[in-house]
């Protein structure tokens, strides 16, 4: 296995363009550049060693592995929701708060400057998100608080699947997304 170190903004774009969550850096490289493994292997072996460019940055630089991982580890930034959306994983979420935490973790990593919005999205008696468990307990009886994964923030689970898609729904709108891709995410719960 071979590391290079790339500046944030390159390795922010190969992040934007993962088409699965554990899609590794040589699999988007190999996607976006349309090279086979062979045809990677045949240019390796015509060079003594592999280059690695320094960029001058350093500050900025990120190291990948090239080499494929079994499950890649949340990587933040601002972009697109859909971009790392996996339904093979969505679907092996322990039922629909399994998944409902799964797609509010999602919007974190691609909204995580932004996703504060949410803590303005209330029902009529009760609050639906805060940044303490305390808080949620605070709202009502029988909340059923549940931290967001890889997040600071907690959401109230004890609501039915019809009201978690609506809270779904006017997360994405505050976050920017169309009415039509807000109601796409719904539609995964």
């Amino acid at each position: 296995m071979k590391k290079i170190e790339i500046d944030d903004e390159l390795y922010q774009y190969i992040a934007s363009n993962t088409q699965s969550i554990g899609e590794s850096a040589s699999q988007i490289l190999r996607r976006l550049l349309n090279l086979s493994h062979s045809q990677v292997s045949a240019t390796a072996t015509q060079s003594e060693s592999p280059v690695v460019n320094s960029l001058p940055n350093e500050d900025a630089q990120q190291q990948i592995d090239t080499a494929p991982k079994p499950a890649a580890s949340p990587v933040p930034y601002k972009g697109n929701v859909f971009n790392i959306l996996n339904k093979e994983e969505l679907a092996m979420q322990k039922g629909a708060v399994g998944r409902f935490l799964f797609l509010l973790a999602a919007f974190h990593r691609t909204h995580k400057a932004d996703f504060n919005a949410v803590l303005d999205i209330k029902g009529r008696d009760r609050i639906y998100f805060a940044t303490t468990k305390e808080e949620l307990l605070e709202g009502g009886n029988s909340m059923n608080p549940k931290k967001i994964p890889d997040s600071p923030f907690w959401v109230m689970t004890n609501s039915n699947t019809t009201r978690k898609k609506m809270m779904l729904h006017e997360v994405a709108i505050s976050l920017g997304y169309s009415n039509e891709q807000a109601e796409k995410i719904r539609d995964y719960l």
